[in-house]
Order: structure tokens, then sequence, then C-alpha cells
């Protein structure tokens, strides 16, 4: 009998509500049923999928050399049936000894690595067995499509048994054209596998990548994030027999630097051709506007990365740029480098109170090609090779198309009389000239409300804290240096900081922003982007000189400095670690004209990384970087001196 609140309902509506029940029961009962069928099928196609491209994928041991973390199996995917097998290279630690490879018989037998694309991060192998391997096939770009599930495999846990993780394909052309997204668990236990269809056929080859770097490891910072890629197996066959043939593959480079800015709204204008490059072999100029590559329209410069980006060098592309009200096309042929890039120096300091033509004359330096044509402080630069230049920064982008020991004519105001001197461009000293501070502005400053003194700028949507050091006689018409201190690992002491920095900021139109890890005892190389953050912040807040950033570290501090300056280099014009040495991650990314990049390093001679961080500053010089390395004896920190000699090359940052 059913009882409702309480009461007996009378014969018929108990018949009524029995009646009821049962059908919602049989229909409930029937639709999970079909769900269950449902996920049943679903299953049988993706293990019928697995099935199918299981047997080409091969489990792979790497032995001997120095630990990367990812000891173990890996696994690679076979290309052709004699053996050739592709992986990530992020399984190939540094001076490995020997590999092997899983064979069709379930045998292992050696293995050697062919060949290298760098581009892609991938490597070739070839497995030392007459056993035949059986291929896959790969997915068509046109079947490449957004939603799609994908199935990431891996060999690390077996040799018979794929390991398995399913998501769908997230987004395509990816990382500058190069990859798939998927949004399946990627990781050391499927790198160098294939991600596969529902079809059995492979989308591509999954590998740690990132939009700033091509170092092996580069992106493994996302691993179980959500974010994987893959690089489209249809896009390697085609340059297979090279692989084959031993010869590795580059990322192809042009030689250009573009304007700095939002590279997602900015057009591709070239503010400068590099020396000897393609760009200038191809008849580039600094001015023009590039407007398509091969058939690809440009619009914007981040097109013009993803066109630029899948290139290989010694591919031959086609270049279209808007030349005043012409349209210039011309064939280029990509490199694999370009010669060291080193800034040449006129010798002169600008003064950022001037606010007509030209650029005012602040400081002489010595010895200068400036000094040897008696330029003096007060002189106003209007031209250069009869060229009008706006303003320091615009003298600064005439100039970088130029190398040291170039000759160009240069026009200047005296007393508002014009002269003409001919010069050689020379080379920018290792030293930080002895300056005084910069001026103030004559004119009173106007009225101001924003924070200064010790501040907190916490980010509310990050975990990690933030603060931040004003001048307290700060004035918003003048464009203050900012300095990012990244502490040594452990409590922050932000009283001392402040004690240390507040006076000088003062003295030397500087502001100090430090930002703190996440953990106190360690920096994670992911907050990169939360330190970028931070600065952006600043940027929106406070008036800042964009050719005065500088991100200054100590011991693991000063190696996030130098992932932060490489990482962002449309931001950062400094870098100054303190008893630091290069990260591996850091890789050295050409000296750019158009995007300028020095460096401080302060060194502890009995540090346990004075060898490794002469080291790193080595590579630095001879990438052509300006470099200036300051011995250090006490063990303690910096003292005051220190800083205002720092403070000093901070202020020299804007040299021309």
């Amino acid at each position: 009998m059913i009882i409702f609140h309480n009461q007996q309902l009378p014969l018929f509506k108990q018949l009524l509500l029995i009646a009821i029940t049962s059908t919602f029961v049989i229909t409930l009962t029937k639709s999970l049923t079909a769900q269950d069928d449902l996920l049943a099928q679903e299953e049988r196609a993706l293990q019928q999928a697995v099935s199918q491209v299981a047997a080409s994928v091969v489990q792979l041991e790497v032995l001997g050399g120095l630990e990367t973390g990812n000891d173990g199996p890996v696994s690679g995917l076979v290309v052709s049936n004699d053996g050739y097998i592709l992986s990530s290279a992020v399984n190939f630690r540094p001076s490995f000894t020997s590999i092997l490879a899983s064979t069709p018989s379930g045998k292992r037998a050696t293995a050697t690595l062919v060949s290298h694309d760098y581009n892609r991060n991938l490597v070739l192998l070839k497995v030392n067995t007459t056993e035949q391997y059986t291929t896959a096939s790969p997915v068509p770009h046109t079947e490449i499509i957004v939603g799609q599930w994908s199935i990431a495999l891996g060999k690390t846990y077996s040799r018979e048994v794929v390991n398995q993780s399913l998501g769908i394909i997230s987004a395509t052309n990816r990382i500058w054209g190069k990859a798939i997204q998927t949004d399946a668990k990627i990781s050391p236990a499927n790198y160098g596998g294939p991600l596969i269809d529902i079809q059995g056929r492979v989308y591509g080859i999954l590998t740690p990548l990132s939009p700033r770097g091509q170092n092996p490891t580069d992106g493994t910072d996302w691993y179980d994030s959500g974010i994987g890629f893959a690089v489209p197996l249809i896009d390697i066959l085609p340059h297979l027999d090279t692989l084959k043939a031993g010869k590795d593959l580059h990322s192809g480079l042009l030689g250009v630097s573009l304007k700095s800015g939002d590279i997602y709204d900015l057009p591709a204008e070239i503010v400068a051709v590099q020396p000897k490059s393609p760009a200038r072999t191809g008849g580039l100029q600094k001015g023009d506007t590039i407007i398509k590559v091969n058939d690809v329209l440009i619009s914007r410069q981040a097109q013009l990365r993803h066109a630029l980006g899948s290139q290989y060098a010694g591919n031959t592309i086609a270049i279209s740029v808007k030349r005043d009200d012409q349209v210039v096309t011309t064939k280029v042929t990509l490199v694999e480098k370009l010669e060291p890039y080193e800034h040449p120096l006129l010798g002169v300091l600008p003064d950022r109170n001037f606010e007509k033509p030209g650029t005012k004359i602040r400081h002489i330096y010595m010895d200068s090609p400036a000094q040897q044509v008696k330029l003096q402080p007060g002189d106003i630069i209007t031209h250069i090779n009869n060229e009008a230049v706006a303003d320091h920064n615009a003298l600064r982008l005439v100039l970088s198309n130029f190398e040291p020991l170039d000759e160009l004519t240069l026009t200047y105001l005296r007393n508002n009389e014009p002269t003409t001197v001919s010069l050689e461009l020379g080379n920018i000293p290792q030293q930080a000239p002895t300056i005084s501070p910069h001026a103030t502005p004559t004119t009173a400053a106007a009225a101001d409300t924003l924070a200064t003194g010790l501040i907190d700028l916490k980010l509310p949507e990050e975990k990690n804290e933030c603060v931040a050091i004003i001048p307290t006689n700060y004035r918003h018409d003048v464009p203050h240096a900012l300095i990012v201190w990244l502490q040594a690992p452990g409590e922050p002491d932000n009283e001392n900081l402040q004690a240390q920095w507040a006076a000088l900021g003062e003295q030397y139109q500087a502001i100090v922003l430090a930002p703190q890890s996440a953990d106190p005892a360690r920096w994670n190389p992911s907050e990169v982007d939360f330190i970028r953050k931070t600065i952006d912040n600043v940027l929106s807040i406070y008036t800042i000189d964009r050719n005065r950033i500088v991100v200054h570290g100590q011991q693991a501090g000063g190696s996030m400095s130098y992932l932060v300056g490489f990482s962002h280099r449309d931001l950062i014009r400094g870098v100054a670690p303190l008893d630091a040495s290069l990260p591996i991650r850091a890789a050295i990314k050409a000296n750019d004209p158009g995007e300028r990049l020095a460096f401080y390093a302060f060194n502890l001679k009995e540090s346990k990384l004075a060898k490794a961080s002469a080291a790193g500053l080595k590579r630095l010089t001879a990438a052509k970087y300006p470099v200036t390395a300051v011995q250090l004896s006490d063990k303690a920190g910096l003292s005051d001196s220190d800083r205002i000699q720092f403070l000093q090359w901070v202020d020299s940052l804007d040299r021309i």
C-alpha cells in the first residue's frame, strides 16, 4: 500500500500512481540502457582506433648521459617499414650513450639518432634490425577539425600495451603554425608518441612546444594542464627523406625587426633590416610593410609569425611589401643562422625632457664617435644621412639599421646653426658611464594622487604576492625606469628592500617592482608569465620609460631574470643577475636590432656558481650582446655604491 503524507489513498489513485511509477522506471531503464550502449559503442570505437595504430608505437630506452628528470622508457612512432622512428627531442638527454627500441617480434634492438628537426622539436631514429615495422596513416589537413576526438598514445609502461589519454582537438595552427592543440593529458608518458583520431589515423607526434622558445624542454611546464601539442605528421612526411639523409632541419630566419607593440594589432612594418641577412639581400627596406608571404595575406604581425614559423632554413619564399604607394615583391631564401648583430654606438645619451623635434644631447661618451666629431651636450641631432629624425627613439631605430664601423653623415644644431659631419660608428663599451642623475623637468609637477612608498600590487587573480617601491617624489610627467627585483628563495623582507632602494629610486627616477614566487623556497619557470603581468600592471598605472625596464634577480631569482628577459624581448631592455648562471632553459636568441637587450652581471668570485655564470656571460658576449660584468667581494649583497653604479647603467640604457 502506498502512503502519502501519512494518509491512505483511495484504491483507484493507488493503482494510477503504481502505473505511472512503473512507466517511469521502465522508461528510465531503457534510457540508461541506451546510454550504456552508446558508451559501449564509443569505447569499442576508441579501442579499435587504438588497436589499428598500436603496432606503430614503439617503446624506446635512452641510456647514459645527463639526467633530465625523465628517466625510463619513452615513446616513438614508426614512419617507415624499415625501422625509421620519429620521437620528441625532449626524450633524449644530453650525452646519452645508446638507445634501445622494441621490435615487432617483442625483442629489443639498438637504434641510432639520425637527425633533428629543431623547428618542431623532433628527432628521427633508425632501428638496427631487419624486422619489418607497421606504419600508420596521417590525417589530411582538411580533416583536422576542432572538436574531434583525439587519443594520445605512448608505450612508456609496456612494450606491448599502449597507454592512452582521451581528449579532443581544441585548436589548430598553434605555436606559429606548427602544431595541433589537444586537451588530452600530455606528459612524459606519451611524449614522442602519436595523437590519433577515431579512425586510427595519426594527427601528429606529441612533443612539448612553446611560442616563445625552441629549447627541447620549452613547453614542458604545460604538463598536465589540459594544453598539449602535436606536430602534424602530414607536415613532416614531405621532409622525411631529408631527415633520413642525416640532415637536420632548422627554423628559417628572415632578418627583420618589426615595430614594437601588440603583435595582434600592429601591421608588419619593418623598422630594421639586419645586415647580411636574407631580407637585406632580397632588397627589403626600413619602412616597408609586409602584406603577403607566398599566398598568405598579412595584415598583422602575428600573421607574419604564423607564415614564417613553419618555414625551414633553405626554403625560398615570396614576400610582398607595401613601399610608399607601390607593392614590391621579392623572393628570399631563409637561413638557419643570422650573423650575430652588434648594436653600433654613436656615443650620446639623450635629454629625455626635450620635447622639440630632434635629439638633444645630455651626455657624451668618452672616446666615442660623437666625441671625435666634437659634438657637445646641448647639441640637437636632427638628421642621419639627410633623413630627419623626430626624437631619440626614432634616432635609435634609424641606427639599428647600421653596424659598428659603418659610416654615415649626421646633422646637428648648435645655437640654431646646422652643421653636418661624417663619422664612423663605434662599439658599445663594456663599462657603464659615470653620469649624474637625469634632471627633472623645470616645469611644475601636475597634481598627482597615485600611491607612493612601499605599496601592495598583488594581482587579484594570482596567488603570488607583489609589492612595489614608488619614489615619494614621483611625477606622472617623468618617465621612470622600472627595476623588477626577483629575490633568491626565502621569505621576503620588504622593509629591508625599501631601505635599500627608496632613496636611490628617488634620486635616479626608478621604480622597484618585487613580484614574489608562490613557493618561497623556489621559483617556477611558469611564473615568467606572472612576472610579465605584474610589469604590465605597473605600466598601466605609472609612467615608465620603455627603454629602461630591467629584470634584476639573485641566485634562482637571477636565473629567472634571464628567462624573463629572453621570453619578453618586446618589453625587457636589461637583465641584471646577481650570483646567478644562465639556465639551460634560456636559449640565447639572436640579438635583435629592433629589440635591444643588455646584461649587467654581479659576480661573486668565491661563489659555487662563478664558473657557470662566467660561461653564460661568454656565450652572451659571443652573440654580440652588450655585457657588463662587475666583480663583488662581499657575499652579503650589494652596497650603496654597487647600486649607484648599477642605476647609472640602467640610466644609460637609452644610449645612442
